[in-house]
C-alpha cells in the first residue's frame, strides 16, 4: 500500500482498529500509559523515569554517569519552564509529561510532514494535502479501484477545516497534528464523534441502535453462536451506553462511549514529582530542586563515561 492509499485508509479508520470478524473491534480512545512499570518508589523510580522522559529516552539515561544525567536534566528543565520565570510549575510539568506520553503522535506527524509541505514553507495548505493524497483521483475521477475517493475527500476537507482554527485553509504543525489525530484535541472531539456515527449508523437516522453497535464490532460470518464478549457488549449497550434507555445512542452517549473521561495520569505524576522535590514547599520547583532529585526524574546506572555514553540532539 502506497502513502496515498495508507492515508485514505487512515482518514476513514482513525476512530477504530481493524480486526478479524470474530475479534472485538475497539473504537474507544484511551490515554496511552505513562509506563508499563509498577509505580512503587520504594522499589525503584523506573515508572517516574518513563513518565518524565518517555520509555525510549529513559533507557538512554541509564547509560549516563550521574554528572551527565544532572547536566542534561538541567537542559530539560529550561525547556519545561515555558514562561522562563525560573520555576517549573505543576502545569508546566504536566504539559511536558503529556508531550512525552504522546511522542509517538508527534513522531508520526514529523514523518509525514515533508510529504505534504510541498513548497517547504513550514505550513501545509488544504490544496497541498488534497493534491498529494487525492492527486491520482483528481486526474481520473472515474477510476474504480475500491475506494470512494470523493467521499473520503469531502470528509478530509471537513476535518481539515475543523482543525484549521483561523480558517485560512493553511495548517500549522499543531493544526495538522489535530487533523491527523483529532481524538487528542478537545476542540476536535465533535468531529471524532460525527465520523464514528457516520461509520456505524447504517440506516442514516442519526443514532446508533443496538444492532448497528454490535454489527460494527462483530460479523456473524455465517456462524450461529456469538462469542461471549458479544453477549457482554449487548448488555453493556443496554445497561451503560444507552443512558436514557431509548434503545439507541445519540451524539452525547456516543461521545461518552468512545471518548471516556479517563483518570489523568500525567496530572497525577506531575503532582507526585512536585510533592517529592519541592524542598521549600512553595508549590513550584527551581532547577536546583529538580537536579537535587535527579534520581527521581532521570536516574543513572552508569559508572563511567566510556563508549556507552549516549547523547541526543533534542537535549
Amino acid at each position: 500500500m502506497d502513502l496515498r492509499q495508507f492515508l485514505l485508509c487512515l482518514s476513514l479508520c482513525t476512530a477504530f482498529a481493524l480486526s478479524k470478524p470474530t475479534e472485538k473491534k475497539d473504537r474507544v480512545h484511551h490515554e496511552p500509559q505513562l509506563s508499563d512499570k509498577v509505580h512503587d518508589d520504594t522499589e525503584s523510580f523506573d515508572y517516574d523515569h518513563d513518565a518524565f522522559l518517555g520509555a525510549e529516552e529513559a533507557k538512554s539515561f541509564d547509560q549516563l554517569t550521574p554528572e551527565e544525567s544532572k547536566e542534561r536534566l538541567g537542559m530539560i528543565v529550561d525547556k519545561i519552564d515555558a514562561d522562563k520565570d525560573g520555576f517549573v510549575t505543576e502545569g508546566e510539568l504536566k504539559s511536558w509529561i503529556k508531550h512525552a506520553q504522546k511522542k509517538y503522535i508527534y513522531d508520526n506527524v514529523e514523518n509525514q510532514w515533508q510529504e505534504f509541505d510541498m513548497n517547504q514553507d513550514g505550513l501545509i495548505s488544504w490544496d497541498e494535502y488534497r493534491n498529494v493524497t487525492y492527486g491520482t483521483y483528481l486526474d481520473d475521477p472515474d477510476s474504480d479501484d475500491g475506494f470512494n475517493y470523493k467521499q473520503m475527500m469531502v470528509r478530509d476537507e471537513r476535518r481539515f477545516k475543523m482543525a484549521d482554527k483561523d480558517g485560512d485553509l493553511i495548517a500549522t504543525k499543531e493544526e495538522f497534528t489535530a487533523f491527523l489525530h483529532p481524538e487528542e484535541y478537545d476542540y476536535m472531539k465533535d468531529i471524532v464523534v460525527q465520523e464514528t456515527m457516520e461509520d456505524i449508523d447504517k440506516n442514516g437516522d442519526g443514532f446508533i441502535d443496538l444492532e448497528e453497535y454490535i454489527g460494527d464490532m462483530y460479523s456473524h460470518d455465517g456462524k450461529a453462536d456469538e462469542p461471549e464478549w458479544v453477549k457482554t457488549e449487548r448488555e453493556q449497550f443496554v445497561e451503560f451506553r444507552d443512558k436514557n434507555r431509548d434503545g439507541k445512542m445519540d451524539k452525547e452517549e456516543t461521545k461518552d462511549w468512545i471518548l471516556p473521561s479517563d483518570y489523568d495520569h500525567a496530572e497525577a505524576e506531575a503532582r507526585h514529582l512536585v510533592y517529592e522535590s519541592d524542598q521549600n514547599k512553595d508549590g513550584k520547583l527551581t532547577k536546583e530542586e529538580i537536579v537535587d532529585k535527579y534520581d527521581l526524574f532521570v536516574g543513572s546506572q552508569a559508572t563511567d563515561f566510556g563508549e556507552a555514553l549516549v547523547r541526543h540532539d533534542e537535549f
